[in-house]
């Protein structure tokens, strides 16, 4: 029976994939095989030594302490893309709501009162005050081509738009999805010359920190937009507001909101809505969940922040033992030599590496003695050995 804490609300359709017969879901324990969470900081926790693997059920991990977990030996999953149709979805309702004047002409149109011969008069003589763009025509900036940026391109080509993307890592398999009509920035200062909005899709590091900064926005065409629903700090906001001032930007659409972006007339903010959908709430959960628990039951690993991919179907007899450990020479020798001593025949083996963590998966044909595992685990360099019996 493994313990599965929740320090979140998750979607019964996410835990309904820990099946009762094999998996304890609680919000209290201490002793647990694997966390699952969604905003809770973690930063401040007393991690268990229990733990083998953390599943966030969103795309964003900064609320967990990732590196401190890499030194444990201890994965971090995250769903990207499960929540990638209800963001793409929000910036369009932006790029829209700013390109239209929408939110202060229903303000506007909240604030009238009277007949309604006097209200339809005040709508007549007050509407040329709203009057806003189309999107179609307009050049769209995509800086980051991953689950989300990718379907955020896409959706802005078919309503008409020009779309420029950039993104110096984009996948193979996310080029393949992008739309033939969108075009490919030399870099990003090429991107925000051409572009009458920009929308940003990466996390917030220190490389992407102030990304959108007060050169790049003079760069931009007179009016733009500004979309940010991926983390506050990647624009800065100061010299957001300041363009705003000056009229160089048209409107700045934020879902992180700060003191002072909030009463600003020109700003858009969102409570950190993007990915607030009950379909892309359901669809995090399960994929999280199926992750976490093929990690535990056969030490898979997909979509890990800190690990390699690594999948290796399981035998039909015998154990499997998983290894993590530094990335250095000879890991895979000092193992092999330790089972071969054990008198242990490897019927399979997978070895991943992600820069300075690797991943082992092997299959044995018998039983693994306690003995064996602890001289893994007594390998300078290993980080975690897990041993998982035969099914």
């Amino acid at each position: 029976m493994y313990k599965i804490l929740t320090l979140n609300n998750i979607s019964v359709k996410g835990l309904s994939r820990l099946p009762r017969e094999h998996y304890e879901v609680t919000s209290e324990s201490s002793q647990p095989d694997a966390i699952l969470l969604r905003s809770f900081k973690m930063h401040d926790m007393d991690i268990p030594a229990s733990v083998a693997a953390i599943g966030r059920a969103g795309a964003g991990v900064n609320n967990i302490p990732v590196e401190k977990m890499t030194e444990r030996g201890v994965p971090v999953f995250n769903a990207p893309g499960a929540n990638a149709n209800a963001v793409k979805e929000l910036v369009l309702a932006g790029l829209l709501m700013a390109s239209r004047n929408i939110l202060p002409a229903m303000k506007f149109a909240d604030s009238l009162d009277g007949t309604d011969a006097e209200i339809s008069t005040a709508v007549e003589a007050g509407k040329k005050n709203f009057v806003g763009g189309e999107l179609r025509s307009k050049t769209l900036g995509v800086v980051g081509l991953g689950a989300i940026g990718i379907r955020v391109a896409n959706a802005a080509s078919a309503l008409g738009m020009k779309v420029v993307g950039y993104d110096p890592l984009i996948s193979v398999e996310n080029a393949w999805k992008l739309s033939r009509n969108i075009e490919q920035a030399v870099n990003l200062d090429h991107l925000f010359s051409q572009s009458d909005a920009v929308s940003v899709h990466v996390p917030l590091l220190d490389a992407t920190k102030g990304l959108v900064n007060q050169e790049r926005i003079a760069m931009m065409n007179d009016g733009a937009t500004i979309v940010n629903l991926a983390r506050g700090g990647i624009c800065d906001d100061e010299a957001v507001l300041a363009a705003l001032d000056s009229g160089k930007l048209g409107s700045y659409v934020i879902d992180f909101p700060t003191s002072a972006l909030l009463k600003h007339p020109k700003v858009i903010s969102f409570p950190h809505l993007g990915a607030s959908t009950d379909e892309a709430e359901e669809n995090c959960a399960i994929m999280v969940a199926d992750q976490v628990r093929d990690f535990i039951e056969d030490g898979t690993v997909r979509n890990s922040v800190n690990f390699p991919d690594a999948v290796m179907p399981r035998g039909s007899s015998g154990s499997r033992v998983t290894i993590a450990n530094n990335n250095v020479p000879n890991m895979v020798g000092q193992i092999s030599t330790i089972l071969a001593k054990a008198g242990l025949n490897i019927a399979d083996l997978l070895n991943k590496s992600r820069g300075n963590v690797a991943y082992t998966i092997i299959d044995v044909d018998g039983t693994i003695e306690d003995s064996a595992i602890d001289s893994l685990r007594n390998i300078e360099g290993v980080l975690a050995v897990r041993h998982l019996p035969a099914k």
